[in-house]
């Protein structure tokens, strides 16, 4: 059975952004790329806030990230997210400033998903939040999704 994986929408960005000069930008943007080529061998899976954050910004830039998207299962984001969403921002797991970063963690683990992908290290992908996203919806009775960067998938055959 393959994994299932939620794309939260920075993976996106960095797939379709014209290609940086910062090599760091530039190393996250060829990680992406090579990501990309190994979702055949999950269920990947967006949600409709992926889609509304995707379709905000520069017109071409925002169709180019949409285009990327077609054809991808969109989970639904319902009450449940809305209230696992609260309580993680309740909890301090992550910040009250960004939201919609709880949404996206809640919308993986109630549509049970085994990781989430994301190029988000200030908000969602560090240890100590990491840990604390754990903790909160494992309260709630969740498992909680793995959060890895596109990087940590590259180097092993899932096919």
């Amino acid at each position: 059975m393959k994994k299932k994986l939620y794309i939260e929408t920075s993976v996106v960005s960095y797939l379709t952004a014209r290609l940086s000069k910062d090599i760091i930008v530039a190393g996250h943007q060829a990680a992406t790329r090579d990501f990309w080529n190994l979702l055949p061998g999950f269920e990947a899976f967006i949600s409709e806030l992926v889609l509304k954050e995707v379709g905000r910004g520069d017109a071409m830039a925002a169709a180019a990230r949409i285009q990327v998207l077609e054809g991808f299962i969109e989970l639904e984001v319902n009450e449940e997210c809305s209230r696992v969403a609260s309580v993680l921002v309740c909890d301090q797991a992550l910040p009250s400033q960004y939201p919609e970063d709880a949404l996206h963690i809640a919308v993986a683990a109630v549509h049970g998903m085994d990781f989430i992908v994301t190029w988000n290290f200030k908000h969602i992908n560090n240890p100590l939040t990491r840990y604390r996203i754990r903790e909160s919806l494992e309260r709630q009775g969740f498992c909680c999704p793995e959060l890895c960067s596109p990087d940590e998938f590259l180097g092993e055959d899932y096919e």
